[in-house]
């Protein structure tokens, strides 16, 4: 199993760099993971996006569709691979500690 390690941070992630333990997941995780998705710093709205999937996913145990992260955050799709250029299931979802999404997310 890969090992993702930046700084202090070492975590087991998948081969596509999404975390085997979600429950190991915190902000300093979430800025790490960042830096691999062209995220050098989590804005504000870096973490509307992913306090929204952290608590959807939460709740739901799945991540949500595209379409109910824009409505409920507010943003646009385009704005969302604004702050995630690899997208929000790649980008978002990562950077959340969600497990790789299976369908369109």
């Amino acid at each position: 199993m890969p090992i993702f390690e930046y700084g202090n941070i070492k975590i087991d992630v998948d081969e596509d760099g999404f975390m085997q333990k979600p429950e190991e997941w915190n902000e300093d995780v979430a800025k790490a993971l960042a830096t691999t998705e062209d995220v050098n710093e989590m804005t504000e709205a870096h973490w509307k996006v992913v306090n929204y999937l952290r608590d959807y996913y939460k709740k739901y145990g799945i991540a949500p569709m595209i379409r109910k992260v824009c409505k409920e955050t507010g943003f646009s799709l385009k704005e969302i691979y604004d702050l995630y250029p690899s997208g929000p299931a790649k980008g978002a979802c990562k950077v959340a500690g969600l497990a790789k999404p299976t369908g369109c997310v």
